[in-house]
């Protein structure tokens, strides 16, 4: 089905062409002056420079041409040039009447040339717990890859774990000095190790921080707490070994050393078991659960090819690659792709993972989130994957950043405490808090709030952050995200519960089963329609742009119009019935249309609130 701007635009060139002028001309857009007119274009002034005409000559001419169709109710010519058009009632309702009619994608149209697209938004670390810092990349992650589905592209989602960094390493020598007489850290062991994990997946998470902590003894702070000179450097040396000790066992196991490889499996299973049960509540869900680990078997010849094709070369003891520009604007630091101690690098293990990607997937495009901080890494995997030709020339690679989610102090958001909040205490926190807004006018029982104070809490907590730029830090207000008014997702909710309301109550009564569209009638049901019209506008431009706040934004607006035309519409108390089946049909439609949009945002509407 076509985008309503874009039947708009044909009419417009047709009327230029005819008028002889080019049809390039005969561009439209939303008008910024409701007012006067809903859709408005200014070709003529850029065509008067090209035919040396005055502007209001050619948009004259081009008005006299429109005239007389079905399309426009109002098609004016004013100075010094526009072209301003209002949409006919019945053309605007025959358009609905055709969104209706399809059911399943309310007229959004699927691309002409679907691609496979790979989406890399998890990035979580195993044997940690997901926490705050985690949530911008999953939600707008999921949101990214549920648009680029609606639109009719093959979207692969890979959390990309951090599996096989130091931390695992840490865990290793920390476990060995717990529990020394595991069969893990026997050299005569021969036998099969354990399938139980040798720790609880509650005690995996108390070991890892306190490994950290032994591996970055800090003087100072042991000094401003007033212990000895002879003591500090013991717990110095010590600290300094426990690293050592540490980085020698991440190596082993990235080598294949099977007992820790064995130790790294208990992890893992515990780890992702965890990670994918507090994914589930936030409704993200990957395609792939690969790693860093996955990367491993590909780094040795990956760096041997890029010293045969002479990209890479040592400096300061590491293997480098330049990647700077001519067009840069700014001087760009080579990517180092091995460390002077032979390990490797991030940048080492995605350039892995992109060379995985191609044998396994050959994506047409890459979509990387992750802290906008991270830019300057990813634009030198880029460069590297590109002059190394890890990728194909016509492969596109783009790198989403985001901001900071932020405390109303203006700062990264934290716990009451100064620490890092876990998620799902984030996640529960919210939900309490909607638990609570709920039961203060108790017309409802206790289970069914909870119920719907989990649903509520995904939108107010994912409504929250897409509404918001990606690029942009914003700050975490629970009291204002939780708010059931105002650009909120529990507004949004509310609404779509309401118009659920209206339709039971409508089919109680005994009202038609098949309502339809009608012309508008009023100035807040044409403005509800106008808007509901550009929906498959808005779904192909967010996905283009890659912006969910856009559709945050429609969502927002339609949601304002319906509930401006319900304060002025008796809808269930209209004696007409035609008229009122029309209003049902409407506002129908306006709830179908919320519900996708919901659903590509990546949460759903309770029956009742």
């Amino acid at each position: 089905m076509k985008k309503i701007l874009s039947i708009i635009e044909g009419e417009l060139k047709q009327a230029f062409s005819a008028c002889g002028y080019d049809a390039s001309y005969g561009k439209a857009v939303l008008s910024n002056r409701p007012d006067l007119c809903e859709y408005q274009c200014n070709g003529a002034m850029a065509a008067a420079k090209a035919y040396r005409k005055k502007p209001i000559d050619i948009a004259s001419q081009v008005v006299e041409e429109l005239s007389g169709g079905s399309m426009f109710s109002l098609c004016q010519a004013v100075m010094p040039g526009f072209i301003n058009l209002r949409l006919s009632e019945k053309f605007l309702a025959d358009y609905l009447k055709e969104m209706a009619d399809d059911q399943e994608r309310l007229g959004l149209d699927l691309c002409l040339q679907p691609k496979t697209i790979m989406v890399d938004y998890g990035g979580a670390n195993v044997a940690k717990p997901l926490h705050v810092g985690h949530l911008r990349s999953a939600v707008i992650g999921e949101c990214i890859k549920r648009m680029g589905k609606a639109m009719g592209h093959h979207m692969i989602g890979d959390v990309h774990l951090g599996d096989f960094g130091l931390q695992m390493g840490l865990i290793i020598e920390e476990l060995r000095d717990r529990k020394p007489d595991l069969p893990y850290f026997d050299p005569a062991f021969t036998g099969e190790y354990p399938k139980e994990a040798p720790f609880t997946l509650s005690e995996l998470e108390e070991i890892y921080p306190c490994a950290s902590k032994k591996s970055k003894f800090k003087p100072e702070e042991a000094r401003a707490q007033g212990m000895s000179e002879e003591e500090i450097e013991k717990k110095e040396q010590a600290s300094k070994a426990f690293a050592e000790r540490a980085h020698l066992a991440t190596r082993r196991l990235q080598e294949g050393y099977q007992p820790y490889r064995a130790i790294w499996k208990h992890i893992m299973n515990l780890s992702v078991a965890d990670l994918k049960k507090n994914y589930g509540r936030l409704q993200v869900y990957f395609d792939l659960w690969k790693g860093e680990s996955d990367a491993q078997p590909y780094i040795d010849d990956l760096i041997r090819e890029l010293e045969e094709k002479g990209l890479a070369y040592e400096s300061q003891g590491a293997l480098v690659v330049d990647i700077a520009e001519e067009s840069d604007p700014k001087e760009l630091p080579p990517c180092i792709v091995r460390k002077s101690d032979g390990a490797a690098l991030y940048a080492t293990s995605d350039l892995g993972t992109i060379i995985e990607r191609e044998k396994d997937y050959k994506p047409d495009t890459y979509i990387y989130i992750a802290d906008k901080r991270q830019e300057l890494h990813f634009t030198q995997v880029f460069r590297v994957a590109r002059k190394a030709g890890f990728v194909r020339p016509e492969v596109s690679m783009k790198f989403l950043g985001f901001g900071t989610m932020n405390g109303k102090d203006g700062k990264p958001f934290k716990t009451r405490d100064g620490g890092v909040m876990r998620l799902e205490n984030l996640i529960d926190d919210i939900n309490q808090a909607v638990y609570d807004r709920i039961m203060e006018n108790r017309t409802v029982s206790s289970e069914e709030a909870k119920k719907t104070a989990e649903i509520v809490g995904l939108a107010a907590l994912k409504y929250g952050d897409l509404s918001n730029q990606a690029a942009k830090d914003y700050v975490f207000d629970v009291d204002r995200f939780i708010s059931f008014e105002g650009n909120t997702g529990p507004y949004i909710l509310y609404t779509i519960v309401r118009i659920t309301s209206i339709l039971n109550k409508y089919r109680e009564q005994g009202g038609e089963s098949s309502p339809k569209i009608l012309p508008p009638s009023s100035e807040g049901e044409k403005a509800l329609m106008l808007k509901i019209s550009r929906y498959n506008d808005v779904m192909e431009n967010a996905f283009a742009e890659l912006a969910p706040h856009k559709i945050c934004q429609y969502i927002y607006e339609l949601s304002n119009d319906f509930n401006r035309f319900y304060h002025d519409t008796k809808i269930l108390a209209e004696e007409d019935k035609e008229k009122q089946a029309g209003y049902i049909g409407l506002i129908s439609l306006t709830k179908d249309v919320l519900n996708q949009c919901i659903h590509v945002l990546g949460f759903e509407a309770p029956e009742r609130m």
